[in-house]
């Protein structure tokens, strides 16, 4: 069975696999950039005009799984020579157009953008084309396209834009770090950074546990991740790379839920906190909604404190499907609290570098947190866990929530907040589409994950927040 949805993925992975099987032999160092010659043997191209290029930007995919530009604080990275394929884009005219004498087209356009030659057949001067888009409307024969890059098509905050070498370039201060133009590159151009190394030495500085005991905290979306074996042997894998133990982020969501149900409650309205790119685009995009957003930490957070405070030395490290994690775990007011944070991507490189088949382990357990916990990994899942949260509390509150599918329906519902004209009291943003199990670290993305989370709530053994918390606060 397939790992990855996309050859992309597979080639990251590939790069992944090699640096942290170096590290773990301790010979990075040493051997670090023969990991292009492994992946690409020979002296014959396979994707570039030659071997030599492959093998440059190879390089650049090394050092991004090292940790990257250390220099930029975006997790997300442009590789400026792998970004060369895309055509500019903007509005264009086919070989449909037929040359008619209307020239609705030029009628239309107040830049005076568009020419005809002798044929009629009309043409767009780029450098006084605005983008306006009115001579694609009057079109009638529908010749005139907008064509965008797939990352600026994956990006609906507009924080990328092409440079003079036609390469992206990515707006940090616009940039919520969701990965959604990683996933979307057909060429792998635009990468998120990798913390693999930190790992791997947390565990082998842990030994196994015998000094430092590191704890991984998997999100609820594993429940749709790694379909080619079981959950039970994932966690064992987990184990059999050093993890002290398995402990799931859904606990933390338990936690968030009953805190954030008083709070709003108290406040009146609230906007969810739990997921990073969200709060960072509310921050950069609406400001003025900045008091609004929940006081609560994210799962990943508030689960991680509770180890560090209940277990002096741990270790934390988060394995989800999103980057926007990468970047909330490196914010001062996280950072005590959350030692790393790898992708599903990675995890599956970490397995591999050190020649762990999950499929032959036996099924360990995992069974930490509530159905509500679990079902935060899925759009509409935090909504009913708050809902859930009101009623165990026996809080007197009708909380009407408009749950944001993805990033444009964020903005839809902020704007309308800010225009008081929202009818809803609580805002559920989630970045992604589907939620965290369309994050851009996942090994599949599809429709089936819902179902697969919605199942993995259905198995959880607490069936209500305060269960899981009595048993948490044992």
């Amino acid at each position: 069975m397939r790992k990855f949805d996309t050859k992309v993925q597979h080639l990251k992975y590939k790069v992944l696999r090699e640096v942290a099987r170096l590290a773990w032999n301790d010979t990075l160092l040493e051997r670090v950039f023969d990991v292009p010659k492994i992946i690409v043997p020979g002296n014959e191209p396979t994707m570039r005009c030659c071997v030599y290029k492959e093998r440059a930007i190879l390089e650049e995919r090394v050092k991004i799984a090292m940790g990257g530009d250390r220099e930029n604080p975006n997790v997300i990275e442009v590789i400026d020579i792998a970004c060369d394929e895309c055509p500019v884009g903007g509005y264009e005219v086919t070989n449909a157009c037929r040359g008619c004498l209307a020239h609705r087209c030029e009628d239309v356009c107040k830049r005076g953008a568009i020419t005809f030659d002798s044929n009629h057949v009309a043409h767009i001067d780029k450098s006084k084309c605005v983008e306006c888009g009115q001579c694609a409307k009057v079109c009638p024969y529908t010749a005139i396209v907008h064509r965008k890059r797939p990352c600026q098509s994956a990006c609906k905050i507009k924080a990328i834009s092409v440079n003079e070498n036609k390469a992206a370039q990515i707006d940090n201060d616009k940039c919520t770090s969701c990965g959604a133009c990683v996933y979307q590159c057909p060429f792998g151009a635009i990468t998120d950074k990798s913390y693999i190394l930190e790992v791997i030495k947390l565990l082998k500085e842990s030994d196994g546990g015998k000094n430092n005991k590191v704890y991984a905290i998997v999100a609820p979306s594993i429940s749709s991740q790694f379909t080619y074996a079981k959950l039970g042997q994932v966690i064992t894998g987990l184990k059999a790379l050093g993890f002290h133990t398995v402990v799931e982020a859904a606990l933390g969501a338990d936690i968030v839920a009953m805190d954030e149900a008083k709070e709003l409650s108290e406040k009146g309205f609230l906007t969810s906190s739990c997921c990073p790119a969200f709060v960072k685009y509310v921050k950069s995009a609406f400001p003025a909604m900045t008091p609004y957003i929940s006081h609560n930490p994210s799962p990943m957070v508030a689960i991680s404190k509770y180890i560090k405070d209940t277990t002096p030395g741990a270790k934390t490290v988060f394995i989800g499907p999103c980057t926007a994690k990468k970047a909330e775990a490196r914010y001062d007011e996280v950072r005590p609290y959350v030692d790393s944070v790898l992708t599903f991507e990675e995890l599956q490189a970490l397995f591999d570098s050190k020649g762990i088949d999950i499929t032959y382990l036996d099924e360990g357990v995992l069974d930490n947190a509530s159905y509500y916990g679990r079902i935060f990994a899925r759009s509409g899942g935090l909504t009913d866990a708050a809902a859930e949260a009101m009623k165990e509390q026996n809080i007197d509150f009708e909380i009407k929530p408009v749950v944001c599918d993805g990033i444009e329906e964020c903005r839809v519902a902020l704007l309308k907040k800010s225009k008081n004209v929202l009818n809803g009291n609580f805002i559920e943003g989630m970045a992604c589409i589907g939620g965290c199990i369309g994050g851009a670290g996942c090994l599949t993305h599809g429709e089936k994950n819902k179902a697969e989370v919605d199942k993995y709530g259905r198995e959880a053994y607490e069936k209500t927040i305060s269960d899981a918390l009595a048993v948490l606060n044992k």
